[in-house]
């Protein structure tokens, strides 16, 4: 039992290393995840942020945590490329065969992009801290923040997988993270609910990304989570069990 774990995990590092060596040998994809979340952050900070009303006089401290999911669900789209890549090139059935652990490949996958979110995170961190963006927090509350960012990153990365296995094509491997790069625009990231109409205001309070854009914000600003931070984490649990089932199904599918 031992050594079949032991050979499960190595296979998973293998997996992990060939991906993220796809990765490196194409920067692109982080410097593409990167940079349209920080035009967003420029523009909303420098343009946009003297009309908006978001209860504080440092913006780019309200802004910061929706710019960073909308990062992650651009990033996570590569996932999905990625697979459907090596379901396109016969990848999935050469593994196959070979003595290796059947779902290994996968979590290569999603693991790489946990690791390219995270590089994608720091470099926009970094840039509002230029911007301006200061934190009161202690290392607990950024190491609580960098927990919420994972297991997002993860629930995505599972639906990625989902598109990736399915898709027919290559666009449609990636459109799938569309509206998950929208539904920060239709939360609390960018304007407090309160000015929202009524039906609009209602969804925006009760979707996944308020919750946790909420948790962050309070995380990093010192002030007390209270039950946002329970609702995030039922989100992104709940989300990445249910991805993970028929994300699994799919591909044994394949297999």
């Amino acid at each position: 039992m031992e050594t079949t774990k032991n050979r499960f995990f190595t296979d998973i590092s293998v997996m992990l290393g060939r991906s993220m060596r796809h990765v490196f040998r194409s920067m692109d994809t982080i410097v593409t995840v990167t940079i349209t979340p920080i035009a967003m952050m420029l523009l909303f900070v420098y343009v946009f942020g003297g009309a908006i009303d978001a209860g504080t006089d440092n913006y780019v401290n309200y802004l910061l945590p929706g710019i960073l999911l909308m990062a992650i669900g651009s990033g996570v789209a590569y996932t999905a490329y990625r697979l459907f890549t090596d379901v396109q090139r016969g990848i999935l059935e050469r593994f196959h065969t070979m003595p290796i652990s059947r779902s290994s490949l996968l979590w290569g996958h999603v693991l790489t992009s946990v690791v390219s979110n995270a590089i994608s995170v720091v470099v926009i961190v970094l840039v509002a801290l230029i911007m301006g963006f200061r934190s009161s927090a202690g290392v607990l509350p950024w190491l609580a923040v960098a927990g919420i960012l994972i297991l997002f990153t993860l629930a995505l990365t599972w639906v990625a997988a989902i598109a990736g296995l399915s898709a027919k094509t290559v666009d449609g491997a990636s459109a799938f993270s569309y509206p998950i790069i929208f539904l920060p625009f239709i939360s609390s990231a960018f304007v407090p609910t309160e000015s929202m109409p009524t039906v609009v205001r209602v969804f925006a309070e009760n979707q996944p990304v308020t919750a946790i854009v909420e948790s962050i914000r309070a995380l990093l600003s010192g002030r007390p989570v209270g039950n946002d931070i329970w609702i995030a984490l039922a989100w992104c649990v709940g989300i990445t069990l249910v991805a993970y089932a028929f994300a699994i199904r799919a591909y044994k599918k394949r297999g």
